[in-house]
């Protein structure tokens, strides 16, 4: 890992040849200067368009001359700037020490796949006041991209792919394993670390809650689902059950802390298929229980080392805040989310953060050219409140959702637009595991606004699946999209508002084009010619918003279209897990459910019978 030595391990050995050296030294230095600008300077590249607003461009202090080290973020290099030397980059004392900020530095480390990530994360702590920050960058073509948008970044020197790590491949193990390395090269710098993953973002400045507990050399957050405490001070790690979770965790550099980090690098060194999550908990746990003086710290690892666990009411995962809602409960302040406790992968990730509306995307995700189509949901309430919370109901509360989505995908195809997903409501928690329903003791109300990956693969949504075999894509955006305040005026003004009418009747014939602020009425089960041809003119339109998509769509007029279709939808549905007391407890959602009599929520009976209802 030379990429991360200390520069000031490198005293000249030879002084001699160092003399000689310096002999050239100004006519060197007179060549580069001119050299640097006759050749074509590297392009600037733009600011993320909402870091603009906020973007912290304060002048550094006269006593210190602005470097890279300490320009402030946001701030990009001179136009005509060429790229710094790899050596630039290298992680020393001297960079963090520019960085830090009453003696804390904070940190995060990523590939170029998580480029967007990473914006994002800078934004909300520059956004918060926060600029004592680094990122590590674990490939070249990030390092560019965050040094030319004025992003302060190292290279951690790990030459990695700039592809996406999947969740338990080796790529992944290999991130973890140098986070570790990276904390073991950081703490003897002597600054307090607070450590994050880039799929987690801040919403209120943790550093004054972490200088609340001077003496804890470790802070770390957890997968903690059940509260210990209402307020906001640390967890009762005597009641803690959940894993703690690496993805936030601020380390004081003592002694107990060091040694942790060595013991930690040792051993996911010695095992590249260890989960480093699961190094650190066993490391943690090895010698717990004793309260340090006051009861809010706990001795762990190895009897000296004082640990507090971060509340997981605000400092959040994915659970706490996007399932529960457990700081709105207990009328908290959260601090941080983190996206664990989801099932579509990284992009999964990407759009629980978009629904939160907690994600900064470029300007063009808000001005689709095909303009975007949306639809008020329809749920009667007996859905939603009546009768027990069984496997049942919650199924029959999804299918009836499910088959108005169905429709809006097809007329967002038809009409090439993008498909603005309603909010879905759900009944039953999803896990990885059985239970009843929903896990005891949490504050998950019944039913719950739930993320979209519990019902629907957004992964799979987004992949370019074969146009020959599965039709045109259908993009899609977040249930909370047309109220971003990143919405452009002129997209959210230009409406067209569609309400469905019985063909027959008066209401119906009686269309005044002359008058803009009436609805627009469309037929009920309008054919796909007739749709296009009362729809095609408003093509220009920016956003056609149905009043329902209950019987809206007759269906398609070209079979094959309808073909391609179908297997396209029928893929986009998921599985609920899990049943409890069985070997296969999960059971899969079915996009035309409603074309199969009789059809019930029941798991798979075999291994044969356990695939999605499109295999």
């Amino acid at each position: 890992m030379a990429a991360w030595c200390s520069a000031e391990s490198t005293k000249p050995v030879f002084v001699g040849i160092y003399g000689a050296v310096l002999g050239g030294f100004a006519v060197s230095a007179l060549f580069f200067l001119l050299s640097s600008f006759s050749t074509l300077s590297a392009p600037t590249l733009p600011l993320p368009a909402a870091a603009i607003a906020g973007a912290n461009l304060s002048a550094p202090t006269p006593a210190q001359p602005e470097t890279m080290y300490n320009r402030p973020i946001w701030k990009p290099p001179p136009r005509r700037a060429r790229m710094p030397s790899p050596r630039a980059f290298r992680l020393t004392r001297d960079m963090v020490a520019a960085r830090a900020r009453d003696g804390v530095i904070v940190v995060t480390f990523g590939n170029y796949a998580f480029l967007d990530f990473i914006l994002t994360w800078v934004r909300h702590l520059t956004d918060l006041g926060v600029d004592n920050l680094l990122v590590g960058a674990m490939d070249t073509k990030l390092l560019r991209e965050l040094y030319f948008r004025g992003v302060p970044v190292f290279d951690m020197g790990s030459r990695m792919a700039t592809e996406d790590a999947g969740w338990g491949s080796p790529t992944f193990h290999k991130m973890g394993r140098e986070k570790v390395l990276l904390i073991n090269a950081l703490l003897p710098f002597g600054y307090e670390l607070l450590m994050c993953d880039t799929d987690m973002v801040w919403l209120k400045n943790p550093l004054p809650y972490l200088a609340r507990y001077p003496d804890a050399d470790l802070l770390t957050s957890s997968d903690q689902v059940i509260p210990t405490v209402t307020d906001d001070s640390l967890e009762n790690w005597r009641e803690v059950t959940g894993a703690f979770n690496i993805g936030i965790f601020h380390w004081r550099p003592t002694e107990p802390a060091k040694r942790l980090a060595k013991d930690w690098k040792d051993l996911v060194i010695s095992d590249d298929k260890l989960w480093d999550q699961n190094a650190f908990n066993d490391l943690v746990r090895k010698n717990f229980g004793q309260p340090v003086q006051g009861g809010d710290l706990v001795y762990s690892y190895d009897g000296k080392l004082k640990l507090g666990v971060l509340p997981a009411s605000i400092f959040c995962s994915g659970h706490t805040y996007f399932v529960q809602g457990m700081y709105k409960q207990l009328h908290l302040e959260p601090y941080a989310v983190h996206t664990t406790f989801q099932y579509a992968g990284t992009e999964g990730k990407r759009h629980r953060l978009r629904e939160a509306m907690l994600f900064f995307d470029q300007p063009s995700y808000y001005d689709s050219p095909g303009g975007f189509l949306s639809f008020k949901p329809n749920i009667p309430k007996s859905l939603l409140l009546d009768g027990a919370h069984t496997v049942e109901s919650h199924f029959e509360l999804v299918n009836y959702q499910l088959k108005q989505i169905r429709t809006a995908l097809a007329v967002a195809s038809l009409l090439k637009r993008t498909l603005v997903m309603p909010p879905l409501w759900c009944r039953l928690d999803r896990m990885w595991f059985g239970h009843p329903g929903i896990l005891e003791g949490t504050m998950t109300r019944q039913p719950f606004l739930c993320p979209m990956d519990h019902v629907f693969e957004v992964h799979v949504m987004l992949k370019d699946l074969p146009k020959e075999e599965f039709g045109p894509h259908i993009d899609f955006r977040e249930y909370s999209f047309l109220e971003n305040p990143s919405l452009p005026k002129e997209v959210k003004d230009s409406l067209l508002d569609v309400q469905l009418c019985d063909e027959h009747s008066s209401r119906c014939s009686a269309v005044d084009e002359t008058d803009k602020h009436r609805p627009f009425l469309l037929p009920r089960n309008s054919t796909e010619e007739k749709l296009l041809d009362l729809l095609s003119p408003y093509k220009d339109v920016k956003i056609i918003q149905f009043s329902s998509m209950v019987d809206a769509f007759g269906g398609f007029a070209d079979a094959a279209v309808e073909k391609k279709f179908r297997n396209r939808v029928k893929r986009y549905v998921g599985l609920w897990c899990c049943v409890e007391f069985r070997d296969i407890g999960h059971i899969y959602y079915d996009m035309y459910w409603d074309e199969k009599p009789g059809w019930k929520p029941h798991p798979p009976e075999t291994r044969e019978q356990d695939h999605p209802p499109w295999s």
